[in-house]
C-alpha cells in the first residue's frame, strides 16, 4: 500500500488535478491521497493559503474587502470543479464552509488564523473527493477529526500527538477505494484546528504512511526528485537517485526545501521509504529516501547546501577548558530569554555559538552580549552577523580519507578561508562557516570538485 502526497503546484488547476488523479488511478497500490491547498496555476496567481491568511486578517480587522476575498478563494475551487463538469450546486458546501469560517469558536486569534489557513487543504480534499465520485471512481473523504488525527503544541506550529498512531491503526482501508485526506493540520485535544509549519502537508503524508503501515510514501512535487545542490546556485545539478533518511535530514536543514525536514521523523520511526517524484513526469524514478541499514554509497558526497540566515557569537577566554560551568552559564542566559542555538563548536580557549537569526533582534543581541560579558568576563566577545553555513553531506564520507583536506584545499584556491569547520559525530556531514557573500561560491567550488564531469 502506498500513501501519496501532492503539493500545491500539482493541484493548482483543473488539468493539474486531472493529472494527479490519473497518477492515483495508474497504480492500485495508491490508496491514500494527501492533498495540499491549490498553489499558483500561473505566475500572477496567489496561493490559496495566502488568500486565506488575507481573509483571516480582514475578518479580524472587520475589513469589508473580506467578501471579495471569499469570492476569489471560492473561484479557485469553482474553476477546478467546472473543469470536471461539476455544477455550482455540487460546490455549494465548499462555498458555505468558507462563508461560515468567521463564525467559528476560536480561543484566540492564533487559533482563528490556524483554522482559516487549514481550510485550503480541507476544502481541496472535499473537492477532489467530489471529483473522484463524479468520475465514477470510489473515493472517501477522511478528515483529521474523524480518525483522531490529534496534535499538540502551538496553533500554527503543531506537533503530532503519539495517540494518533493508535487511532490510525483502527481505520480500515477498503480495497478498490481511494481515501482523500487533507494535509497540513490536525485537531487539538479540545477540538480546535492547529496547523503544522508551512509546507506541513509533507508531515501529514509521513504520519499517515507510518500510521497505515505503508510500503512506500510517494511525495509528488514539481521537480524530478532531489538535486545534489540548489538549482539556484548550480546550473542543472545532478539528481540524487537514492539517499538515506539522515542525509536528507542534514540537507533539509541546510536549505533543501523540496521535502519538509520534519516529515522525515514519522517515516524513520515507521521504516517507510520515501519516493520524491515529479507530478508532470511520473515515469521518472525521482529520488528514493531509505533507511541507513544496508545502504551502499556510490560516492563520497551526496549533496552540498547552504543557508545564510545565521549569526554567531564568538568568545575567547584563556584556560576556558579548565573552567567548570562556563558553557552552562551561557546556556542559562539564552534559556532565560528563550533563545535557541543551532551549533556550538569549541576549542580549548574558544567557543562559537551559532544562532538562527529569525529568533533574534538587535535589542536581544545587545542584551545577551551584555549579560554574557558581565557573567563570564571573556577576554574577547565578538558578534558576527555576516555568517553562512555550508553543509557537505554523504554516507560515503566516513570511508573517504582526506575529505576535509580536499574541501579546504578547493576553497583556499578560491581565497575562501572558513570561519569554522566542524564534522558531525555521525561522520556523514561537515559543516563549514563562511561569510554570507562567499557562500554561493563555496557551494559551487565544492560541488564542482566532487561532481565535475569526466
Amino acid at each position: 500500500m502506498k500513501v501519496v502526497k501532492f503539493g500545491g503546484s500539482s493541484l493548482a488547476s483543473g488539468p493539474n488535478v486531472e493529472h494527479a488523479i490519473n497518477i492515483m488511478l495508474a497504480d492500485s497500490d495508491r490508496q491514500v491521497m494527501v492533498v495540499s491547498a491549490p498553489g499558483k496555476s500561473k505566475l500572477e496567481d496567489t496561493k490559496v493559503t495566502d488568500l486565506l491568511i488575507c481573509y483571516a486578517k480582514e475578518v479580524l480587522n472587520k475589513d469589508p474587502k473580506k467578501d471579495e476575498t471569499v469570492t476569489e478563494i471560492f473561484s479557485r475551487y469553482q474553476n477546478i470543479g467546472h473543469y470536471f463538469g461539476l455544477k455550482d450546486s455540487a460546490l455549494e458546501d465548499i462555498h458555505q464552509i468558507l462563508l461560515d469560517l468567521p463564525n467559528g469558536n476560536y480561543p484566540n486569534n492564533d487559533y482563528l488564523l490556524a483554522a482559516f489557513k487549514a481550510h485550503g487543504e480541507r476544502l481541496n480534499a472535499h473537492l477532489i473527493t467530489l471529483i473522484f465520485n463524479h468520475l465514477g471512481r470510489k473515493a472517501r473523504l477522511l478528515e483529521p477529526a474523524q480518525v483522531g488525527f490529534t496534535v499538540t503544541g502551538e496553533p500554527n506550529d503543531a506537533i503530532i500527538n503519539p495517540e494518533t498512531y493508535l487511532n490510525l491503526d483502527q481505520v480500515k482501508l477498503k480495497d478498490g477505494e481511494i481515501v482523500v485526506f487533507p494535509g497540513f493540520f490536525g485537531i487539538t485535544p479540545s477540538g480546535h484546528i492547529a496547523t503544522f509549519s508551512r509546507g506541513g502537508s509533507d508531515i501529514t503524508g509521513a504520519i499517515l504512511a507510518r500510521g497505515f503501515h505503508a510500503d512506500l510514501y510517494e511525495n509528488f512535487t514539481d521537480v524530478n526528485g532531489i538535486f545534489a545542490s540548489s538549482p539556484a546556485i548550480i546550473s542543472n545539478p545532478l539528481s540524487i537517485d537514492k539517499m538515506t533518511y539522515r542525509e536528507m535530514r542534514e540537507l533539509s536543514y541546510a536549505g533543501f526545501s523540496v521535502f519538509h525536514d520534519e516529515a522525515l521523523i514519522p517515516t524513520i520511526q515507521g521504516y517507510v521509504p520515501i519516493n520524491v517524484k515529479n507530478t508532470h513526469e511520473p515515469e521518472n524514478p525521482g529520488t528514493m529516501i531509505v533507511p541507513e541499514k544496508g545502504f551502499k554509497a556510490d560516492q563520497a558526497i551526496t549533496g552540498v547546501a547552504s543557508q545564510k540566515h545565521f549569526s554567531a557569537l564568538y568568545l575567547h577566554k584563556y584556560l576556558l577548558n579548565k573552567e567548570a560551568g562556563f558553557t552552562l552559564r551561557i546556556l542559562q542566559i539564552l534559556s532565560e530569554h528563550n533563545i535557541p542555538y543551532e551549533h556550538m563548536p569549541s576549542g580549548i580557549d574558544d567557543i562559537t555559538i551559532i544562532f538562527n537569526r529569525k529568533f533574534l533582534n538587535d535589542q536581544l543581541i545587545d542584551l545577551i552580549c551584555n549579560e554574557i560579558q558581565a557573567t563570564i568576563s571573556p577576554d574577547r566577545l565578538e558578534w558576527i552577523d555576516d555568517y553562512a553555513i555550508i553543509m557537505v553531506v554523504g554516507e560515503g564520507m566516513k570511508d573517504h580519507q582526506g575529505l576535509s583536506k580536499e574541501i579546504l584545499d578547493s576553497l583556499f584556491v578560491q581565497n575562501i578561508t572558513p570561519q569554522m569547520i566542524n564534522q558531525g559525530a555521525s561522520q556523514i556531514s561537515i559543516m563549514i562557516g563562511t561569510k554570507k557573500e562567499e557562500a554561493d561560491t563555496a557551494v559551487k567550488t565544492i560541488y564542482q570538485h566532487f561532481f565535475r564531469e569526466d
